[in-house]
């Protein structure tokens, strides 16, 4: 009795992963044992990445508001307290927007914080 194999489905499956490496260089793009294993380290690294870019921006919005309260004399813990006891909810993307774009309502809100 012959072997049975689905060749259908290896088929396409195989197909599938080739059709998503394309646009890759070398064998990378048309090796099915190269492809698979690029387009697999590239979901990984594309699963980390969302997390880090997470973790940039919001380094950049810190990063912002300290260069935005230093100008009034704070420094970004002490502003980011004071934020809290007077009970101002505004996250730091915000605050960071404002902070480049709109400097006179940041100020206002520096202002508010102070007294």
């Amino acid at each position: 009795m012959s072997r049975s194999v689905n060749h259908v489905a290896s088929r396409a499956r195989r197909k599938k992963i080739l059709n998503r490496t394309k646009g890759y260089f070398g064998k990378r793009k048309n090796v099915w044992t190269v492809a698979k294993n690029t387009w697999e380290k590239g979901q990984q690294y594309a699963y980390r990445d969302r997390k880090d870019k997470k973790r940039a921006f919001r380094s950049l919005w810190i990063t912002r508001i300290n260069a935005g309260v230093r100008e009034y004399g704070l420094s970004y813990s002490a502003f980011m307290g004071m934020l809290g006891k007077k009970g101002i909810a505004l996250n730091r993307k915000a605050l960071a927007d404002l902070a480049m774009n709109n400097p006179m309502a940041f100020k206002a809100i520096v202002d508010l914080v102070k007294k």
